[in-house]
C-alpha cells in the first residue's frame, strides 16, 4: 500500500479552515461583537492562510490536478521560497495565526480547524514532505517533416486496412484467380 502524502490533506484542511475564519470574522465584525477586533484579526488571518494554501503541492508520485488560477498564487508563494516550502514553518505559522481568534465565539471553530491543519502540516514536516510547485508540463512540438504522411492512393469509399491485399500477379493482369466461373443454375431468358 502506498504512503499517505500528509500536506495534501493538511493543505485542504487549512484552505477551508481561512475561509472558515474569514466567516466567522465577518459574522464578529458585522455583528458587533465586545471583541470585534479579533474578527477584523480572523479576515485579514483567513485572507493570508487562503493565500498561502490555495496553490496545491506537487504530489510525489502521480499527478497533481492543480486548482483554477493556481498558477498566478503559485508565483507568489514561490518568492518566499523556503519561507512557505517548509511545512515546520507552515505548522508553527497556523497555529500562531489561530491563536488570537479563539477568543473569540465567532471564529473559534476557525481556529480549531487551523490548529488542526497545522498539525497535519507538522506530521508532513516530520515524514520529511516539503512544497513543491506544479510546474506547467513543456508540449514538445513534432518535427514537420515527421507527422507529414502520404496521401491515400485509391479514392474512397476504402475497405478497412486488413481487407485491403496487394493485387496478386494474375489479378493484376486482369484474369481471375480460379480461371472463368460457370453458374451452377441454368439461366434461361424468358420474356412474358
Amino acid at each position: 500500500m502506498g504512503q499517505i502524502e500528509w500536506a495534501m490533506w493538511a493543505n485542504e484542511q487549512a484552505l477551508a479552515s481561512g475561509l472558515i475564519l474569514i466567516t466567522g470574522g465577518i459574522v464578529a465584525t458585522a455583528g458587533q461583537f465586545t471583541q470585534w477586533y479579533l474578527g477584523a484579526y480572523s479576515i485579514a488571518a483567513g485572507v493570508l492562510v487562503c493565500m498561502l494554501e490555495y496553490p496545491r503541492g506537487k504530489r510525489s508520485k502521480g499527478s497533481t490536478m492543480e486548482r483554477c488560477g493556481q498558477k498566478y498564487l503559485t508565483r507568489v508563494v514561490k518568492l518566499f521560497g523556503p519561507l512557505t516550502r517548509n511545512y515546520y514553518i507552515r505548522a508553527f505559522l497556523h497555529l500562531g495565526l489561530a491563536v488570537p481568534a479563539g477568543f473569540l465565539l465567532a471564529t473559534i471553530l476557525g481556529t480549531a480547524c487551523l490548529a488542526i491543519a497545522s498539525g497535519i502540516y507538522l506530521l508532513a514536516a516530520i515524514r520529511g514532505e516539503q512544497w513543491s510547485p506544479i510546474e506547467p508540463k513543456l508540449k514538445e512540438r513534432p518535427q514537420i517533416g515527421a507527422t507529414i504522411k502520404q496521401p491515400p492512393s485509391n479514392p474512397p469509399p476504402r475497405p478497412p486496412a486488413e481487407a485491403r491485399k496487394k493485387p496478386s500477379e494474375e489479378e493484376a493482369a486482369g484474369v481471375s484467380p480460379g480461371g472463368p466461373q460457370e453458374n451452377p443454375m441454368p439461366v434461361t431468358d424468358e420474356v412474358v
